[in-house]
């Protein structure tokens, strides 16, 4: 698909991304933040306890892609600026958990492509893989800047998440584009009005964010490492 295709799809694409609405249709399990961050303390704390009770632990690709699909709210409530994010995280996210029953856990994910000496082709899932990691790091370097300051404009946070987490991995079409949108990203205000959160319930929900998905990016991260595959794509 054409980059700029992204930024003139139909608003009705919203509809189909990687989350149900009945995910959040109990208002008392929390807002959508706060769903985020408690799908990402429970898949923390599984890599915490497998990693203290010695041996190799595995995480399980079907919880991870199960509190994985909930951060395309996230991006959605990005707006236009991050539709290409939004789809591209949404498909890959989707692509992993329809083989869930077939591989089972990210690590046998890794294993096959190595196998078949495919990790970086297109549509390997292990290249999916990257890129989902990519998009929960993206959300959460984003989050860091965000809370870095109350004068840090959401622009400001998007662009420096975005140049240090996806940037280096993009065409330059793909970074023009993005460019373009981020004048598209709706203010501080408006973000946490389409978040439903106030400025302190928003700090407390992004703040489990942060903390939690590092553990679960440092996992996928070592995944790579040991098996002798580099991070620079």
């Amino acid at each position: 698909m054409d980059i700029f295709s992204y930024f003139t799809s139909a608003i009705d694409t919203e509809n189909r991304m990687g989350f149900d609405d009945d995910e959040f249709e109990d208002a008392e399990t929390g807002t959508a933040l706060s769903v985020i961050a408690d799908a990402f303390e429970e898949i923390s704390d599984l890599i915490k306890k497998g990693n203290s009770n010695g041996g190799s632990f595995e995480l399980r690709l079907k919880p991870f892609c199960d509190a994985c699909s909930l951060v395309s709210v996230l991006f959605g409530s990005l707006g236009i600026a991050f539709k290409f994010a939004e789809m591209e995280y949404t498909s890959k996210v989707r692509d992993l958990s329809d083989a869930a029953n077939l591989y089972g856990t990210l690590s046998k994910v890794i294993d096959c492509d190595v196998k078949n000496d495919s990790v970086k082709s297109a549509e390997s899932l292990t290249r999916k893989l990257r890129r989902v990691r990519q998009g929960l790091d993206l959300i959460r370097e984003l989050f860091l800047n965000f809370l870095s300051t109350d004068d840090y404009s959401l622009k400001e946070a998007a662009s420096t998440a975005y140049k240090q987490v996806c940037a280096p991995y993009h065409t330059w079409a793909v970074r023009t584009a993005v460019s373009a949108g981020m004048c598209a990203l709706p203010t501080r205000d408006q973000l946490l009005l389409n978040l439903n959160e106030t400025d302190e319930s928003a700090e407390d929900e992004m703040r489990r964010y942060i903390k939690a998905s590092l553990p679960v990016i440092k996992y996928i991260d070592n995944l790579y490492i040991s098996r002798a595959i580099t991070l620079d794509w």
